[in-house]
């Protein structure tokens, strides 16, 4: 995405209905915006329109004049009965990242960070284990090693209440489960909603538990992949945002698919982080619209 000075981004959706296109860029010409570029849909089964709009205020005080934008914005969003933001392009997300014992993700995501791929902050890096504090310590983040030394609903809430702590101390923007390997409570997933990315390979729930890829490896499929969906209380079965494949063949072993599914997994897990923080990604109940 261009980085433009006094930019913003509109994402709304609302019932589907003519003249929408048309009312939300009459209200934006109105304010002096420029249109950088926008993408619609509209959905059949639905019938609901999904929109976003990257739009430039005029130079000098484009806070100021988006926040009047806002204030003139609303009554029609309440007109066509839109859930819609407006929120500024220049805003640099503060990305929590958790990870237990397995790195690919936390390393993939961090090198993409360093080298701008994402554009983000990593204030902080939680975890259960102490696996990577040296690998947080090469990138000068804080690590966060808040274990869980008992499988009870105390001991949960206990280390849930030190995350979200992180979360709030931080004004964490999102949170990503780079393979963090604990399931999160129904309070924790209700206070995260809509901001926590989660990841996990798409054989679920055709090979639950221990060592997916060695059971896939056992019935001799052709197809791995990873699925990157938004958390919520039910497990592993979030909006799905991004999912990619590779094909594999009888040669390969075990380790092979895995290493294999582990690339995977961190090329959909980037994609989805990078959507979500430049707004291209809306809800449609339980699916997403990706304005990739």
């Amino acid at each position: 995405m261009p980085h433009l000075e006094n930019s913003y981004i509109l994402k709304l959706s609302c019932p589907d209905q003519p003249g929408i296109v048309h009312a939300v860029s009459a209200a934006l010409l109105e304010s002096g915006a420029n249109i950088v570029d926008s993408a619609q849909f509209g959905d059949r089964r639905t019938e609901r329109f999904f929109m976003r709009t990257h739009f430039q205020l005029q130079a000098g005080g484009g806070g100021a004049i988006c926040d009047d934008l806002r204030k003139q914005f609303e009554p029609l969003a309440q007109r066509l009965d839109m859930q819609w933001q407006i929120a500024d392009a220049s805003h640099k997300p503060r990305v929590l990242l958790m990870v237990s014992k397995i790195g690919h993700c936390l390393n993939d995501l961090l090198f993409r960070y360093r080298t701008g791929q994402l554009n983000i902050e990593i204030p902080a890096i939680v975890s259960n284990h102490k696996d990577f504090y040296q690998l947080a310590a090469s990138y000068n983040i804080p690590f966060h090693h808040f274990p869980l030394l008992q499988s009870t609903p105390a001991a949960k809430a206990a280390q849930e209440t030190k995350i979200w702590e992180v979360v709030e101390e931080h004004a964490i923007d999102l949170v990503v489960l780079a393979r963090y390997m604990q399931v999160l409570s129904a309070d924790l997933c209700e206070k995260l909603a809509g901001r926590a990315i989660n990841i996990h390979h798409s054989f679920l729930p055709s090979f639950k538990g221990a060592k997916p890829y060695y059971q896939a490896y056992d019935r001799g499929v052709k197809l791995i992949g990873a699925t990157a969906h938004y958390v919520t209380t039910d497990l592993d079965e979030g909006p799905i945002i991004e999912q990619a494949v590779e094909r594999v063949d009888h040669a390969m072993d075990p380790d092979e698919l895995t290493m294999i599914g582990r690339d995977v997994e961190c090329v959909a897990l980037s994609r989805a982080v990078k959507w979500h923080l430049e707004h291209r990604v809306i809800l449609n109940g339980h699916r997403t619209v990706v304005f990739r």
